[in-house]
């Protein structure tokens, strides 16, 4: 078959499996654990070149056959199903019962909800509805051992214990691959909008978040976008600030007509709804504003420093000649920060110089910094991770239990595991 949509950092696997059922994940891992084969699990691919590139590609596990929607219980308002759904093949057959998964991550036509998981993928309704690792109830994965491993269970009241499905939450399958899980629902709302403020100078939009997440309004999305971000949005010049609510009709009416009311007096200006789609271009706003990026990082951060730390990363890119673009999930202090080269080819030393001083400024307030995207040339010059420190450790030794040949996705996450 062709392995090209499996190449990942210039590596090529071995080759490319895709079981129809747990007892095959179990059968094609226990024998690469046999053989000594590392294995890449694999569901849409989207986050595949997140992460420090593997010495050896080996066998890519993919979860393809592996779609169903298992069980549906409107009442207890949870879902059993398979890893390598879609998640949007999932929103849709849930939608047509009236509820949803609250997750909106990037990609949701390819990205599966096991992928969706183990990367902890989210999108602007994180504001308001959390992560994945606050909608997992159950999991059930397969070791690096071949075992089968149960965590939590079906219905959102578990009984007391360790919350074993949240280990495998950002654990970017390292420590086990997620071949079913549980979710908890809700109930599809009545009316949803999507509005954007327009302001001259970014540090109003920042006075703007603030005002708002100090207000009656209850958001279920809080996004900031630079100038360059917004554009990419079809905004006008300046900043915006795009904010997402739901709930009743006269709820969302009244919310919308009080954001122009908050925002007005601190240079908000343009208010006006964004279609539909625009829900799904918001995550990816900075790395489209311009052509091809040179790099891509997340920045966490505390909230209040949000629109500051945006306006210092871009002034530190553009005095090395460099154009970048921001967006920020901005009530959670989640940054996405890309950076541009001018001429198109971009030199690897001025790129990696960007975002370290970008990684400084995270860590400067207590922050942290994850190098999304790069080419090889610049991921040899910065890593992907913040040092882990003392945790490091810690997770190790779980890696140790869990895969102790070290046979899943080796070498790729925090701590070299």
């Amino acid at each position: 078959m062709d392995l090209g949509p499996y190449v990942v950092e210039g590596r090529s696997p071995e080759a490319a499996v895709f079981p129809g059922s747990v007892d095959e994940v179990r059968a094609v891992v226990a024998l690469a654990a046999t053989e000594g084969v590392p294995i890449v699990p694999w569901g849409g691919g989207t986050a595949a070149s997140l992460g420090t590139p593997a010495a050896r590609a080996g066998l890519v596990l993919g979860l393809a056959r592996m779609a169903r929607l298992l069980e549906h219980e409107p009442g207890d308002l949870t879902a059993t199903v398979e890893a390598g759904m879609p998640v949007a093949a999932l929103q849709t057959a849930l939608r047509a019962r009236g509820q949803w998964l609250s997750l909106d991550p990037p990609d949701a036509e390819r990205a599966t909800i096991g992928g969706v998981i183990a990367a902890n993928a989210s999108g602007p309704r994180r504001h308001l509805y959390g992560t994945p690792r606050d909608l997992l109830i159950g999991v059930t994965v397969v070791t690096g051992e071949g075992a089968l491993v149960r965590g939590g269970g079906k219905v959102v009241k578990n009984v007391a214990g360790y919350d074993l499905p949240k280990l495998f939450v950002g654990s970017f399958g390292t420590l086990g691959i997620i071949v079913e899980v549980t979710v908890k629902l809700r109930p599809l709302p009545d009316a949803e909008r999507l509005v954007a403020v327009r302001f001259d100078r970014l540090k109003d939009a920042g006075t703007a978040v603030r005002t708002v997440t100090g207000s009656d309004l209850i958001p279920s999305a809080l996004e900031l976008l630079d100038a360059e971000a917004g554009r990419s949005l079809g905004s006008g010049p300046g900043a915006s600030l795009v904010v997402g609510f739901d709930g009743l009709a006269e709820q969302v009416a009244w919310q919308c007509d009080e954001l122009r009311r908050l925002t007005a007096p601190l240079g908000g200006h343009g208010i006006a709804p964004l279609p539909d789609e625009a829900w799904s271009r918001l995550c990816t706003a900075a790395r489209a504003a311009f052509a091809t990026p040179a790099a891509v990082m997340k920045l966490v951060v505390l909230p209040v420093t949000v629109a500051d730390v945006m306006e210092q990363g871009a002034n530190a890119v553009r005095q090395r000649g460099l154009l970048s673009a921001w967006s920020a999930h901005a009530g959670v202090g989640v940054l996405t920060a890309a950076v541009f080269s001018p001429g198109g080819q971009a030199d690897p030393a001025a790129i990696a110089a960007v975002l370290e001083d970008w990684r400084g400024m995270a860590g400067a307030g207590g922050g942290y910094a994850v190098l999304e995207w790069a080419p090889l040339t610049v991921k040899a010059l910065v890593p992907v991770w913040d040092a882990p420190g003392a945790a490091g450790r810690i997770m190790q030794r779980i890696k140790a239990q869990l895969d102790p040949l070290a046979i899943l996705n080796p070498g790729r996450f925090v701590a070299g595991i």
